[in-house]
C-alpha cells in the first residue's frame, strides 16, 4: 500500500513534470548518475601513481577499485528497498551527498586505508544514487515520453563507462590522482541544490524496512561480486567455489525468507512477471557483451593486430560515439514500437559485430576496424532504452524502487560477470584469448536477441 506523504520539492508527480522543472530534474538526476558511472571505471587508470604515491604494492592498491565495486553492487537493492519506504528523492540526494563528501575525503587520503574507506563511503553513496536512477526518471517523464527519458538515460551511463578511462587520462595528464575525486565536488554540490528544488516527491510504501533481508542482500551480492573477482585475479578454485556457493545459499534463505513479503527486496513478485524476467535477464547479457568487449577489444588490438596505444584509444571510439546517437533515437521509438522488436534488433546487431570484430583479417585497414566497432554500438545503443523501459513499465508505480534497483544491479552483474570471463577466455587461451572473448560476446547477444523477441509472445503486465 501506498501513502501520500507531501516532502519539500513541489507538487506530486503524478505522470511526469511539467517541460521547464523536467528539463532541471533530469540535469540533476544525469549528473549524478553520469559522475557514479564514470568512478566504476575511472580510478583504474590512476593505480599506478596511487601505488607509487602512497608506497603500496599492486596487489594491494587493487582494492581501491574493488572496495567501491563491492560497496556499490552489494547495497543496490537494500537502497532500493528503502526508496521505497521514505522515498526516492531522499535516498538520491543522501546518496548525492553521500558520494560529494566521500569523494572530498578521496581527495585528501594520506594512506591506503584512508583511502579505502572514503571509497567504500563513495561506492555507498553511488548506490544511493543508481538505485532509485530509473524510479525517479519514471516519476519525471510522463508516460508518453518516458522512451525518451530513460533514451537520455542510457546515453548518459553508456557514455559515461565508456569514456572514464578517457577523462581519467586527461585530468592524470595535468594533476595529480586526487584531482581524479576532487572533480566530482563542484559536479555533486551543483546536482544537490538543483534537485533540492526540482525533483519530485514519490508515494511511499506503507510497509517496514526489512533489516534482516537487507544483511543477506548485502552479503550474497557482495561475497558474489568478492567471488567473480577472485576468480579474475586467478585465486584458487576452492576459495572461488565458496565464495559463490556461500553467496547462492544467502540469496537462497534471502528468497525463502521474503517469499510473503509484499515487496520483497529481491523481488521475487516482479520476477513472476514474464516480461520483466526477460528485460532482466536480456540487460545482463547485453552488459556482459560489454564487459567482455572493453576488456579484450585493448588486448585484441595491440597484442593481435599489432596497434599502437593511440590507434587503440582511437578504434574504441566509434562505440560510445553511436551508443551517443542511438540510444535518444531508440528511446523515442520505444514510445511507439514494442520493446521485444527494438530489442531483438540491437542485440542482433551487437552479435553481428562482435563476430565480425573476430574474424577480422590479420592486418586490416582502418576502415574495416572502424565499421564494425560502429555497428557494435549502433545494436548496443538501440537495445539498452527500450530494454530500460520494459524494466520499469512493467512494474507497478508502487515497486518502481526495486524495479530500479535490478536495472542498476542487471548492468553491474552483467560487466562484472563479462570482465570476468574476459580473463577466464585469456587463461584458456593465452594470446588468443581476445579473440575468444570476442565469439563469446557474440554467443551472449545471440542469446539475448532470442529472449527479447521471446517478449513478443508473452502478455505485458499493466503497470500500476
Amino acid at each position: 500500500m501506498l501513502k501520500e506523504i507531501i516532502l519539500p520539492g513541489g507538487p506530486a508527480a503524478t505522470d511526469g513534470l511539467p517541460a521547464e522543472r523536467r528539463r532541471w530534474a533530469a540535469a540533476a538526476i544525469f549528473t549524478a548518475i553520469a559522475m557514479a558511472s564514470l568512478d566504476t571505471a575511472i580510478a583504474n587508470i590512476a593505480l599506478p601513481a596511487i601505488a607509487v604515491d602512497l608506497h603500496v604494492s599492486p596487489a594491494d592498491v587493487i582494492w581501491v577499485v574493488n572496495v567501491y565495486q563491492i560497496a556499490l553492487v552489494a547495497t543496490l537493492l537494500p537502497l532500493a528497498a528503502l526508496g521505497e519506504i521514505l522515498g526516492h528523492r531522499r535516498v538520491y540526494l543522501a546518496g548525492l551527498l553521500l558520494f560529494t563528501l566521500a569523494s572530498l575525503a578521496c581527495a585528501c587520503a594520506w594512506s591506503l586505508p584512508s583511502l579505502l574507506v572514503a571509497r567504500v563511503l563513495q561506492g555507498l553513496g553511488a548506490s544511493g544514487i543508481m538505485s532509485v536512477n530509473a524510479a525517479l526518471v519514471r516519476f519525471v517523464y510522463p508516460a508518453r515520453l518516458l522512451g525518451r527519458g530513460v533514451g537520455h538515460n542510457a546515453l548518459v551511463v553508456a557514455t559515461a563507462f565508456t569514456l572514464g578511462p578517457t577523462v581519467a587520462s586527461g585530468i592524470l595528464a595535468i594533476g595529480p590522482w586526487p584531482w581524479l575525486f576532487a572533480v566530482n565536488i563542484p559536479f555533486g554540490l551543483t546536482a544537490m541544490l538543483i534537485g533540492l528544488k526540482t525533483i519530485p516527491r514519490t508515494p511511499r510504501a506503507t510497509h517496514a524496512f526489512d533489516f534482516p533481508g537487507a544483511l543477506l542482500a548485502v552479503s550474497a551480492l557482495g561475497l558474489f561480486i568478492v567471488g567473480i573477482g577472485s576468480a579474475t585475479h586467478h585465486a584458487q578454485l576452492w576459495l572461488v567455489s565458496i565464495e559463490l556457493a556461500v553467496a547462492v545459499l544467502l540469496g537462497w534463505i534471502l528468497i525463502r525468507r521474503q517469499a510473503d513479503h509484499p515487496a520483497p527486496m529481491l523481488p521475487i513478485d516482479l520476477f513472476r512477471r514474464p516480461l520483466f524476467a526477460l528485460s532482466a535477464a536480456t540487460s545482463i547479457c547485453s552488459f556482459s557483451v560489454q564487459g567482455l568487449a572493453f576488456v579484450s577489444l585493448p588486448f585484441y588490438f595491440e597484442d593481435i593486430l599489432g596497434r599502437s596505444q593511440v590507434e587503440t584509444g582511437f578504434f574504441m571510439t566509434p562505440w560510445p560515439l553511436v551508443v551517443a546517437i542511438m540510444a535518444p533515437i531508440a528511446g523515442r521509438l520505444s514510445d511507439r514500437y514494442a520493446v521485444g522488436i527494438l530489442g531483438g534488433i540491437g542485440l542482433a546487431l551487437l552479435g553481428v559485430g562482435m563476430a565480425l570484430l573476430a574474424s577480422l583479417p590479420a592486418s586490416p585497414g582502418v576502415t574495416n576496424i572502424v565499421w564494425r566497432m560502429a555497428i557494435c554500438g549502433c545494436g548496443f545503443g538501440f537495445f539498452q532504452a527500450p530494454n530500460i523501459k520494459a524494466l520499469m513499465s512493467s512494474a507497478p508505480a508502487g515497486r518502481s524502487g526495486s524495479a530500479s534497483g535490478i536495472v542498476a544491479t542487471a548492468r553491474l552483474t552483467g560487466q562484472t560477470v563479462g570482465a570476468a570471463l574476459a580473463a577466464l577466455c585469456f587463461g584458456l587461451a593465452g594470446r588468443e584469448g581476445a579473440t575468444l572473448a570476442l565469439v563469446l560476446g557474440a554467443g551472449f547477444a545471440a542469446l539475448g536477441c532470442v529472449m527479447s523477441f521471446l517478449r513478443l509472445v508473452v502478455t505485458p503486465q499493466r503497470s500500476g
